[in-house]
């Protein structure tokens, strides 16, 4: 079967995906249809089924690989895969490397990456309590992604985008040597680990319970207080850590319980917005040709990003 990034329009498609998402609708007639997302490894396409048996509705759940039988139009300039049947798949044939989004980044080469910044801090304190935090959470960490949908939504996405903040916290402290290196780097590395509680799974990631509920910057406050009050450490270094966590989305708009109110907070700030809009546009930006714009981008105020002639 073609991937997903080769569909064209009228192919017809029989094979196996994954069911990312699926929503009831009705029609005007009052029957009802689902929309559901599908993927592969190279992306995903909405899909429609327009008549829906109780066996389908069984078979089309999140998380599912399936057999699907349709055909690609286009609708609204826009791909979309017309499902005419699906099947169920036993899960001895499944194998679903074929359908999480490979990080760019090999996984060995990441984290190679982070244990070097684990060992970069001269500050004592802090690297104890980066190191400490990192290996209570480091088998999920490493594989969770960074986003369901919005930025570095693929196989180890949260490790991907800590790092590359990590790089740009680097590059800022060379500049403004005013500003504590060490703190700002560790909260790079710490400020989304709380996102492998708030996700409930690495492969076909939703919202937890408890990330519905409490989300992920309270989710990773708490984990951390319990962490570091066990190593009873007596200087101000747990707090500014955690004001960071608190405050890194920045505004009260954005889920902030509180403001960033220092150098290195204000920057982790920044530099998440920075990172995550990079993720955003290369993401919109996959396949639109030059001189050409990108479907509008609802994460940026539905702008929609133009690929200029000519340009890298």
């Amino acid at each position: 079967m073609k991937q997903v990034k080769d569909f064209l329009d009228g192919d017809h498609i029989f094979g196996q995906l994954l069911v990312n998402s699926v929503t009831k609708g009705e029609t005007d007639k009052a029957k009802t249809y689902l929309t559901v997302t599908l993927q592969d490894r190279t992306g995903s396409i909405e899909a429609k089924k327009w008549e829906v048996s109780d066996e389908d509705l069984e078979i089309i759940v999140m998380g599912a690989v399936i057999y699907i039988d349709g055909v690609v139009n286009k609708y609204k300039d826009k791909l979309q895969l017309k499902l005419t049947s699906v099947m169920s798949v036993k899960p001895e044939d499944v194998d679903i490397t074929n359908f999480q989004k490979p990080s760019p980044v090999p996984q060995e080469v990441l984290e190679e990456k982070l244990q070097k910044y684990l060992g970069s801090f001269k500050d004592k304190d802090i690297a104890l309590i980066t190191n400490e935090v990192i290996k209570h959470f480091y088998k999920e960490f490493v594989i969770y992604p960074g986003g369901i949908r919005i930025h570095h939504d693929f196989k180890c996405g949260v490790l991907y985008h800590s790092l590359s903040m990590a790089d740009l916290a680097e590059e800022v402290a060379r500049l403004y040597p005013q500003v504590d290196r060490d703190l700002l780097v560790a909260g790079c590395l710490l400020h989304d680990i709380g996102k492998t509680i708030e996700y409930d799974n690495p492969v076909t990631p939703g919202m937890s319970t408890e990330g519905r509920l409490v989300g992920h910057i309270s989710i990773m406050y708490a984990e951390f207080r319990k962490i570091v009050d066990a190593l009873n450490i007596q200087s101000d270094v747990p707090l500014l850590l955690e004001h960071m966590i608190l405050s890194h989305h920045g505004t009260r708009d954005f889920g902030c319980p509180v403001l960033p109110s220092t150098r290195e907070a204000v920057l982790l700030s920044m530099i998440d917005l920075l990172d995550s809009r990079m993720s955003i546009m290369d993401k919109a930006l996959d396949g639109v040709k030059e001189g050409e714009f990108s479907q509008k981008v609802w994460a940026m105020d539905n702008v929609q990003l133009y690929n200029p002639k000519g340009r890298k």
